[in-house]
């Protein structure tokens, strides 16, 4: 089992930054890739950002690249994955989901992560 808590989420105005981070606990030498989602009411889950957890590569999702950026942090029994997001949009308001890969597979699919978050809101005001 892996365990995943996110926290960061809030309230900002457009054009501005927040970040969020993400505690993976358990048997997170089972993870193949971390990844971040987001969901808005009435819209179907979107991939926002994953990375590969043995060789760091990065992935993003078209509506964020340039703006997103995905990076962790390794610790003797946790590990933590963060989201910098930069010139943020009010449509970049969603709930924000971590998740963890335990197979080897394409990161961008949220049908092929084992284990979920609670998620964390994040608003953006025009």
């Amino acid at each position: 089992q892996v365990q995943l808590v996110e926290s960061g989420g809030g309230l900002v105005q457009a054009g501005g930054s927040l970040t969020l981070s993400c505690a993976a606990s358990g048997r997170i030498s089972s993870i193949y890739g971390l990844g971040w989602f987001r969901q808005a009411p009435g819209k179907e889950r979107e991939f926002v950002a994953a990375i590969n957890w043995s060789n760091g590569s990065t992935y993003y999702g078209d509506s964020v690249k340039g703006r997103f950026t995905i990076s962790r942090d390794n610790a003797q029994n946790t590990v933590t994955v963060y989201l910098q997001m930069n010139s943020l949009k009010p449509e970049d308001t969603a709930v924000y989901y971590c998740a963890a890969c335990t197979k080897v597979a394409g990161l961008r699919d949220p049908l092929l992560y084992d284990y979920w978050g609670q998620g964390t809101q994040v608003t953006v005001s025009s």
